[in-house]
């Protein structure tokens, strides 16, 4: 495996770490954002981790304080990181609409995003899901997706991986990384 397609499925795994943990909590949780730190740099620091850490992984997820209310989008343009994390990741809950259903939504140019949230919200094909994007300071960016009671049996979740899921989310994190 080249080292490209290595990192790529390193962020691949931490996302799906990430939502694993977060599914653990139930549905219903605010965004919630993580600091991806090199392992042995969290355990040279903290070796009390020891025991809670495997230095084998070579990135580990360190949930950060809970977002501010409000527009998220502004709350990311205000972070910034330390030389340490070399990476980042958001997982929030969503609603996906089916293909073709924003001309039943209100015009984006007249409505607010609360009144667009609202209307997606009420739409009788809404589908809940959790989206997790993760992305390192080099680039490389994962996207893992579990829909809610979206498999053939309605109390099973559906898994959607791939890195193209959310763009504008994973610019948005990209973002926090510059320098």
């Amino acid at each position: 495996m080249a080292a490209n397609e290595a990192r790529q499925a390193g962020v691949a795994a931490l996302a799906r770490e990430i939502e694993d943990f977060m599914a653990a909590g139930g549905w219903d949780q605010p965004p919630q954002l993580f600091a991806l730190v090199p392992t042995a740099a969290l355990l040279d620091e903290q070796p009390e981790l020891a025991g809670q850490l495997d230095r084998a992984n070579p990135l580990t997820p360190v949930a950060q304080e809970a977002l501010p209310e409000g527009d998220l989008a502004e709350a990311l343009g205000r972070i910034a990181w330390p030389d340490l994390v070399i990476g980042c990741a958001l997982a929030q809950e969503i609603i996906v609409l089916p293909p073709g259903s924003e001309s039943e939504l209100p015009d984006v140019a007249e409505a607010d995003a609360e009144s667009l949230r609202r209307a997606a919200a009420d739409h009788p094909q809404r589908t809940e899901a959790r989206l997790v994007a993760a992305v390192l300071r080099d680039g490389e960016g994962a996207c893992v997706m579990r829909l809610r009671g979206a498999g053939t049996d309605e109390s099973v979740d559906e898994i959607v991986e791939s890195p193209d899921l959310a763009p504008n989310l994973v610019e948005a994190l990209k973002a926090t990384l510059l320098p």
